[in-house]
């Protein structure tokens, strides 16, 4: 009997890890075409330094988790004593930043920087300071496209292809027809489910937006063997040109030199110097004491939620929880005051009904 028991209670400590953390586990063994670095293993157990003063770059990517995440957040959970219920663990309707980002460079699958290129270093030089600024929506939609990306198994690099596209603006509009977080053109975004008509453009739902983009990236990422800088070039140029570009140049996807596929356009070779250069400067970002001062504070979950049942829309919707309704609107540009049914909108956890009572 006691031994039923003990296996009972380490089955619902290993429950009380979270699904999140699960299916990480369960898909380092699963699916090995995600190029997961191994980063991601060993930044889990690292441990801050309470007062850490150094501003020094970390030498490593677990060294830069190490340096973002608060100590106390580390500290195990102790298991209930036997013969009591635990528990059943429900995900936290605040984060915070540095939880954040610490998932995002866990998730990275080149955190090496020795090759990043200058000139774009230079160029996204203001995005550490843009995450942390507290402006805008920049750091919670992050987090939610971060966690986008963990669940589906992909690596963390194309959490940034919205600082390139958009500046992580859902409602940004190029003058040549791309709109929204991924700035789809309507040709793609239709072929990708994203709803484009008359009063709806899913384009500028971070939702709509952001679940094609996973689907599209996590096809991409199987199609050329794990190699995240192959799916971004196709991401940006499309899938055929890739595949006629490594035909042409003799290569293959599982052994390829993105850098030699020089029938490609130039623009779409820069794409991954771009994403890698920004990856660099956020990891390097977290050596630097202030910079993680200023990230280390509590940010609301943002969740996808279904409003077919909300007759006032986002603004009856924001009265009712008490929440900034101009901020829900630039939460969902593709929204103006109404939900149409059978579309879903991005809001704080906290303000969802089965987190009731919880801060914004």
């Amino acid at each position: 009997m006691r031994a039923r028991t003990l296996a009972a209670a380490a089955l619902l400590m290993a429950f009380a890890a979270g699904p999140v953390a699960a299916a990480d586990a369960a898909a380092d063994g699963s699916d090995s075409s995600t190029a997961t670095s191994a980063t991601a293993i060993t930044t889990t157990t690292a441990t801050a330094t309470a007062g850490a003063t150094s501003t020094a770059a970390p030498a490593s990517a677990s060294q830069a988790v190490a340096v973002a995440t608060p100590a106390a957040a580390q500290a195990s959970t102790a298991p209930p004593p036997v013969g009591q219920a635990a528990a059943v663990p429900v995900p936290d309707s605040v984060t915070s930043g540095t939880a954040i980002y610490g998932r995002f460079v866990e998730g990275l699958a080149q955190p090496g920087c020795e090759d990043a290129s200058p000139r774009w270093r230079a160029h996204f030089a203001h995005v550490p300071e843009q995450l942390v600024s507290g402006e805008g929506e920049v750091l919670p939609l992050f987090g939610y496209v971060v966690e986008a990306l963990r669940a589906a198994h992909l690596p963390t690099e194309y959490a940034l292809i919205p600082f390139v596209e958009s500046g992580y603006r859902p409602g940004a509009r190029s003058g040549s027809g791309p709109a929204g977080l991924w700035q789809f053109i309507a040709v793609t975004a239709r072929n990708h489910d994203i709803p484009v008509r008359k009063g709806y453009d899913g384009r500028l739902s971070p939702v709509d937006a952001t679940r094609a983009a996973v689907r599209y990236l996590k096809t991409l990422h199987g199609m050329f063997a794990g190699d995240w800088r192959l799916a971004v070039m196709a991401f940006n140029a499309g899938e055929y040109r890739v595949l006629g570009a490594l035909r042409r140049h003799d290569q293959r996807a599982a052994a390829a030199n993105p850098e030699r596929l020089e029938s490609l356009s130039g623009i779409t070779r820069a794409y991954v110097r771009k994403l890698h250069a920004l990856s660099c400067l956020m990891v390097e970002a977290g050596g630097d004491a202030a910079w993680t001062r200023s990230l280390d504070r509590p940010v609301a979950r943002l969740v996808a939620l279904d409003m077919a049942d909300e007759p006032a829309g986002l603004d009856g919707y924001a009265r009712r929880h008490g929440l900034d309704a101009a901020r829900l609107r630039r939460l969902n540009p593709a929204l103006s005051g109404a939900a149409p049914q059978g579309h879903k909108v991005l809001v704080p956890m906290a303000a969802t009904p089965a987190a009731t009572g919880v801060a914004n």
